[in-house]
C-alpha cells in the first residue's frame, strides 16, 4: 500500500525525506568532532568549550555564490562544501586565528537527498582538513522562494586567537615585503562575470576543454578554493607576520588596502607570477579591461602575506618547504590614498 503524501509534502516540503537525508549525513558530521565539542548532533544549538581567558573569538560568514550554478551544470556537488569551509578559514586566518567550528545553511525549493549528501561530504572533508568541527547547520525547503533545482549554501566559522597573536596590519611599515601565495583558480569569486563570458560570449559548454589548457571548463571552474591554514601557521610559528589579505571579491586592488595603516600603499610587480590561463581567456573572450580583471578576480594570487624585509627570505623558504608556492610580488610604499599600484 502506497503511503499517502502529507499536505506539507504536497506543497513541496517532504519532512520525512529530509529526516532520512540528515540521518545519512550524521556520520560525516561526527567525523569532524574535535576536542571542545560539547553537544550532540541535532541539538538546537551547538556547544563548544571556549578557549583560554587570553584568547579572542574570531568569526566570519560567507557563501559560495553563483559557483553553485556551475556545480549544478556539471552535476558535481562534493566540492562546493570544501569551497565554503576553506574560504571562511582563510578569512579568519588573516587575523591569526585557527578555526574551532563551522555552521552551515543549505536552502532550496526542494532539497535533493543525493545533492545534500554530497554537499555535506564536502563540508566535512574540509572541516577535517582544517581541524575544525562541523558543529551544526540549518536546512530549509522553501518552494516559491528558490528556483526549482537550485540551492544556496552559506556558512559561519568561529575561530580563536590569543590576544598577543592577533594580526591587524597595524604593524605594517614602509619597505615590508609582500609574499603572494597562488590560488587554485577563481576560488569563489567573480563567477557571475565568468559564467557570462565563458558560457554566453564564448559559447563554451561545461564539458568543453578550455582553450589554452588541457582541462574542461568544469574542472577549471570547480577547482576547490584553497585553504592556506597549514602553510601559514607553519610560517607564523617561526616568523612575525605583520599582515595578511585573503584575495576574494575585489581582487588585489580592494583587499590589500583593508589591512594597511594610514599613509601606506603597495607596489606590485605583475611579472613575478604567471597568471592562470583561465583569466587570460576570459579577458580576451570578454574584452574586459585589464584593470577590471584585477578588481574582480584574484588573478592567481589567493593570499598575500606581509613580513619585514629582513624576514622575507626565511618566510619564502618556510612557505616553499610547506609547498605553498610563495612568490615575492611587491613592497609596502608611502601612499596617502592606500592604493595598490601595479608595474609589469
Amino acid at each position: 500500500m502506497t503511503k499517502k503524501k502529507s499536505a506539507y509534502a504536497e506543497a513541496g516540503v517532504d519532512i520525512d525525506m529530509m529526516d532520512n537525508a540528515l540521518r545519512r549525513a550524521k556520520k560525516q558530521i561526527l567525523s569532524t568532532v574535535t576536542k571542545g565539542v560539547a553537544s550532540e548532533v541535532g541539538s538546537f544549538g551547538g556547544l563548544f568549550e571556549a578557549p583560554g581567558k587570553d584568547a579572542l573569538l574570531v568569526s566570519s560568514i560567507d557563501g559560495v555564490g553563483t559557483k553553485l550554478k556551475v556545480a549544478s551544470m556539471a552535476g558535481c556537488h562534493d566540492t562546493v562544501g570544501q569551497d565554503l569551509v576553506n574560504h571562511c578559514t582563510n578569512d579568519i586566518l588573516v587575523q591569526g586565528a585557527r578555526p574551532l567550528f563551522f555552521l552551515d545553511y543549505i536552502g532550496a525549493a526542494k532539497l535533493d537527498p543525493g545533492i545534500f549528501g554530497d554537499v555535506v561530504k564536502g563540508l566535512a572533508k574540509a572541516c577535517r582538513a582544517n581541524g575544525c568541527a562541523l558543529l551544526g547547520g540549518e536546512t530549509a525547503e522553501m518552494p516559491g522562494l528558490y528556483p526549482e533545482g537550485e540551492y544556496d549554501l552559506v556558512g559561519t566559522i568561529i575561530g580563536a586567537v590569543e590576544k598577543k597573536n592577533v594580526i591587524t596590519g597595524d604593524k605594517i611599515r614602509k619597505g615590508d615585503v609582500l609574499i603572494g601565495l597562488p590560488s587554485t583558480g577563481l576560488h569563489t569569486n567573480g563567477f557571475s562575470l565568468a559564467r557570462k563570458v565563458i558560457f554566453e560570449k564564448a559559447g563554451l559548454n561545461i564539458d568543453d576543454v578550455l582553450p589554452g589548457t588541457k582541462k574542461t571548463v568544469a574542472d577549471i571552474l570547480l577547482a576547490v578554493h584553497r585553504s592556506y591554514l597549514k602553510p601559514v601557521r607553519k610560517l607564523m610559528a617561526k616568523v612575525k607576520v605583520r599582515g595578511m589579505a585573503h584575495i576574494t571579491g575585489g581582487g588585489l586592488v580592494d583587499n590589500i588596502p583593508r589591512i594597511l595603516p594610514k599613509g601606506l600603499g603597495v607596489g606590485i610587480d605583475r611579472s613575478t607570477w604567471k597568471t592562470p590561463p583561465v583569466f587570460d581567456f576570459m579577458r580576451e573572450a570578454g574584452k574586459i579591461d585589464r584593470e577590471e580583471m584585477y578588481r574582480v578576480f584574484n588573478m592567481g594570487i589567493g593570499m598575500v602575506v606581509i613580513v619585514r624585509e629582513k624576514d622575507a627570505a626565511d618566510a619564502v623558504e618556510i612557505l616553499k618547504n610547506a609547498k605553498a608556492g610563495p612568490k615575492i610580488i611587491g613592497l609596502v610604499v608611502e601612499d596617502s590614498k592606500r592604493k595598490v599600484r601595479f608595474v609589469d
